[in-house]
């Protein structure tokens, strides 16, 4: 007889439930999150059936508790929350929730709806380290982010001056500058000739004037502090300083990493090949598709996974059409990303985002259009394992002949 396992991750410990074919209880287990207690989970389902002929239901699609599993040989399903939120009540009628009854649903949806779900499809070694380096990157890009306004907002406080002088606050040489003068006392007899040899010793590459700057450096208010809080605030600036700087630089360790790991994936190759994709960008939507296309059952899927297909609900005489946020985010980042960029460097790109703003489309909206367009090329060319040529894109042949 079938089984069938639901298994509901916990932080310390992991509820699992067994359903045989029929939705009988079998067998309910706990399971520390520990290796003593991932080996005896690996040992207790063995004795129910072998790895291979029983599946494991569970929300997380990754984890240590998922690479022990695949790596055992169980077959893992991935049901997403929202699946397992809306199926409670099928089983209750009260709105409780337990990490017991959690895991029997997931057991008996795999039971009742196994064929909707398809199974984990585990990534390579190589595109796994490239994941990791994409997304610690972009976590400390947002990381960057908050530091610098942190700054700024310090900054307006007792001396917007300091803002006022570069572009990027987060930019080596205001950070440079800040380092040196994170006052506006330290600031206040500053000459021109000064700010000379400032900025050619930090290979001021912007093409501002040395003067021009100083005359906005004091054009900008002067802040009304006293000398204990400019003190105080001084160091405050210094230490954001030292933080962005160490940020800033591991940002731009690790963009090259990346720029090199995504030449060496064959899915990487293909991205890169499509226009203004580039290599970082590319790697971005490379992380997050994976090396597997049989993931996805159809372009269509993708381009849900991507946030890119529009949701329809449909009623009676009501229809609406509405953005679609149950989706990777990450994914949709990096996609509408790559779609704005392209129309730049792609005239059919270029048409189709402007016929979607023709329609009165903001753009967002028009943005997610070319997204979605592009997926099915994209599609294409990764199922053929082929790079993107825009002589053989059929669309985009009146273009280029126009061209």
């Amino acid at each position: 007889m079938q089984n069938y396992v639901g298994l509901d991750w916990g932080g310390s410990a992991h509820a699992l439930c067994v359903v045989d074919s029929s939705g009988k209880v079998v067998q309910t287990l706990t399971s520390e999150h520990s290796a003593e207690g991932l080996s005896a989970l690996l040992r207790q389902l063995k004795r129910i059936a072998p790895p291979a002929e029983l599946s494991v239901a569970i929300e997380r699609p990754n984890g240590l508790l998922v690479d022990t599993l695949v790596r055992a040989g169980h077959p893992v399903i991935p049901i997403h929350p929202n699946v397992l939120k809306a199926s409670r009540s099928r089983y209750r009628a009260a709105r409780s929730k337990s990490d017991p009854g959690d895991a029997y649903i997931l057991a008996d949806l795999l039971r009742t709806d196994g064929h909707r779900f398809g199974p984990l499809r585990p990534n390579s070694d190589e595109l796994r380290a490239l994941q990791a380096l994409v997304r610690t990157r972009d976590d400390l890009v947002g990381e960057r982010v908050r530091t610098a306004n942190r700054l700024r907002a310090l900054l307006d406080e007792f001396w917007p001056g300091g803002d006022a002088l570069f572009a990027d606050l987060d930019g080596k040489i205001s950070l440079a500058f800040l380092k040196r003068y994170a006052t506006p006392s330290s600031a206040a007899r500053l000459t021109v000739a000064q700010l000379a040899r400032f900025l050619q010793l930090h290979r001021y590459p912007g093409r501002r004037t040395p003067d021009e700057l100083l005359q906005r450096l004091r054009a900008a208010p002067e802040g009304l502090v006293g000398l204990r809080e400019e003190a105080v605030k001084g160091a405050l600036v210094k230490s954001l300083v030292a933080v962005l700087e160490v940020l800033v630089a591991q940002i731009g360790a690790l963009t090259a990493q990346i720029e090199t790991a995504v030449e060496e994936l064959p899915l990487g190759k293909i991205m890169m090949s499509f226009p203004r994709a580039g290599r970082l960008n590319a790697a971005q939507i490379v992380a997050e598709l994976g090396d597997a296309p049989q993931r996805f059952q159809s372009e269509g899927q993708l381009a849900a996974e991507a946030g890119v297909a529009p949701v329809t609900r449909a009623s009676g005489k009501s229809h609406v059409v509405g953005a679609r946020y149950a989706c990777n985010t990450r994914l949709r980042v990096a996609m509408t990303l790559w779609a704005n960029n392209s129309r730049f460097a792609s005239p059919w790109a270029a048409d189709v985002y402007a016929r979607a703003r023709a329609r009165g489309c903001r753009h967002p909206h028009a943005v997610r259009i070319l997204a979605r367009a592009w997926v099915r090329v994209l599609w294409r060319c990764w199922q053929a394992n082929t790079p993107y040529d825009a002589a053989l894109h059929g669309a985009a042949k009146p273009h280029l002949q126009a061209a």
